[in-house]
């Protein structure tokens, strides 16, 4: 039986066909990397949701954090002015009257440039203490002689060592330079009380340490998140003082301006 002749074109057929093959899979070895990676950097999808929290502004990208933060300082100003005229009016020591001088001073001024900040970037402030801060004002208001002395240094200084970290944190990380403008105040002004706190020698360590090793901060607020292109709202408004009350709030802010020729 005559052997039949080769099929023409088999040859270059299979040939072809491994060449394709080969290149398929260097190109799926390549791929695969890019993706897994990819998939597992971020398996929460939080870069996205950072992303997304992140508006621009005139002075650099203001971040979820860095609208928190602003939010904070005002909140720290709510009630720590308020405690350190207290403490000028009921201190039974020059050292617990001047750490109290050195809060009214130190938030007054701090306040003002927070409220000035959260206007040109839009950022909605409260005018109100939260919770936590109105029960150590009442805790404090009712405090009298040695008692009120050691109630205000531990309690003030409590939130300081909280709030510390915090103004670190934001000033290494913010890209926005108001932000880091108001945070590089805010850490002079937290470290000047620091100092005057731990000066009236009533602050217990021990029992500081354990504090601010057990607990979150109760400092933080909720953060203000929002879309590039949300309308600032309105401020909290402020109630009415009660009639016990031996000490002021910090001037209320005023809605967000518009955005000018200058904010985008």
């Amino acid at each position: 039986m005559r052997p039949r002749p080769p099929v023409q074109g088999r040859g270059i057929f299979s040939g072809t066909g491994l060449i394709i093959v080969c290149l398929a899979a260097t190109l799926a070895a390549l791929v695969f990397p890019i993706w897994s990676y990819a998939d597992r950097s971020d398996p929460t999808g939080s870069v996205n949701v950072l992303s997304a929290q992140t508006v621009s502004t005139a002075y650099g990208p203001l971040s979820a954090q860095d609208r928190d933060f602003v939010v904070k300082v005002r909140l720290a100003g709510l009630w720590e002015l308020p405690a350190g005229e207290m403490a000028e009016q009921k201190g039974t020591t020059a050292a617990v009257r001047t750490a109290g001088q050195h809060l009214v001073d130190g938030h007054t001024s701090l306040d003002a440039h927070v409220r000035t900040v959260a206007t040109r970037l839009g950022v909605p402030i409260p005018n109100v203490p939260n919770a936590q801060q109105q029960q150590w004002l009442a805790t404090l208001n009712a405090a009298q002689g040695q008692d009120f002395d050691r109630e205000f240094a531990n309690i003030v200084r409590l939130a300081h060592g909280r709030v510390f970290s915090v103004v670190a944190q934001v000033r290494a990380a913010t890209q926005n330079t108001l932000v880091r403008d108001l945070a590089d105040d805010a850490n002079t002004t937290v470290l000047d009380h620091i100092k005057v706190l731990e000066a009236t020698g009533y602050v217990d360590f021990g029992t500081l340490a354990q504090q601010l090793a057990a607990t979150p901060s109760p400092v933080a607020a909720p953060p203000v998140v929002a879309p590039a292109d949300a309308t600032p709202v309105a401020p909290w408004p402020t109630p009415a003082p009660s009639p016990s009350a031996t000490y002021t709030l910090p001037p209320a802010t005023t809605s967000p301006e518009p955005a000018s020729s200058d904010n985008p």
